[in-house]
């Protein structure tokens, strides 16, 4: 596989995951578990929400559209490249070292979600790296 087929990969995964956004509030009973906060807090809280999936969602159309013009050797496609790399390798290491395994340990569910997240987070990160080094050395 090309790397501008594995950008476009995470393009769409990207996408489907900020997309899938609209449905955690029901997903995971979000509503029950922040009605004891603040209206403030929740009202930040779920707007946060919205704008990390449109962020999300947003990154992967432009994976998904640019792939090409990423892997462009220049000063943009690096600043884009290393950025994502950076966003998404901080988000990997947010699996493994933020979340406790007292989330996920003994839910089968949870542990499964743990490890496709975990893959998921590889790939995305890998391939941005990837993508980088790539532009990187071809500058």
């Amino acid at each position: 596989m090309t790397l501008a087929l594995h950008l476009r990969v995470v393009g769409v995964l990207l996408m489907v995951l900020g997309l899938s956004h609209m449905f955690f509030n029901r997903l995971f009973g979000w509503e029950r578990e922040l009605a004891g906060v603040s209206l403030f807090t929740r009202k930040v809280f779920y707007v946060h929400t919205f704008f990390i999936g449109l962020s999300v969602a947003m990154a992967g159309a432009a994976s998904l559209v640019y792939a090409r013009a990423l892997l462009a050797p220049g000063a943009l496609s690096r600043a884009i490249l290393a950025g994502m790399a950076v966003f998404w390798l901080c988000r990997m290491l947010a699996q493994w070292f933020v979340y406790d395994a007292a989330i996920w340990r003994g839910n089968r569910f949870r542990t499964w979600m743990h490890v496709m997240f975990s893959a998921l987070w590889i790939y995305v990160t890998a391939t941005y790296g990837s993508a980088l080094v790539s532009v990187w050395l071809r500058s």
